[in-house]
């Protein structure tokens, strides 16, 4: 799955608002959340100096190949990654298995606060992305082409 299948604007709020808490709560830098597919979601923080659309795309990317390292070992998911830089240090964790959360930050926060601070705010994520997919389904109307029959398919064919 590639993250939500749709995003209404309520829960994106509601989203936005659970990433800017957990870059503040967290003392992060930035706070990115990404589909599986590579998409931004959210973000919060300081991301004006960032490529969100290349660090979202590379990060997915890196997901996916740890998924597959994951397979190879027999394991259901490798839940978060940790990279840990000279200046910057990037936590991934996923999210109710749709979308990745990014946490960035520096020597003003710990490894142990982040973890902390994203078990909270991705449990809270994937509460909204339950809500999301409920939401949707009461809201989903049949396709235009269920009634669509093929005699109007010929009848559109045969002039």
């Amino acid at each position: 799955m590639s993250g939500p299948d749709v995003m209404f604007a309520e829960e994106q709020q509601q989203i936005a608002m659970v990433c800017q808490r957990l870059q503040r709560d967290a003392n992060a830098k930035a706070v990115l959340l990404i589909g599986r597919d590579g998409q931004a979601i959210a973000e919060a923080g300081d991301v004006e100096e960032l490529d969100v659309t290349s660090l979202s795309s590379l990060t997915a990317g890196n997901v996916a190949a740890t998924g597959g390292i994951s397979k190879i070992l027999r394991e259901k998911d490798f839940t978060s990654q940790f990279h840990e830089g000279e200046k910057i240090h990037v936590h991934i964790t996923l999210v109710g298995g749709k979308a990745i959360l990014v946490v960035l930050f520096d020597e003003r926060s710990s490894l142990g606060l982040v973890r902390l601070r994203v078990k909270k705010s991705s449990d809270e994520m994937a509460r909204l992305f339950d809500q999301v997919a409920t939401k949707a389904k009461s809201k989903s109307q049949p396709s235009i082409l269920s009634e669509i029959t093929d005699k109007d398919i010929d009848n559109l064919f045969n002039d």
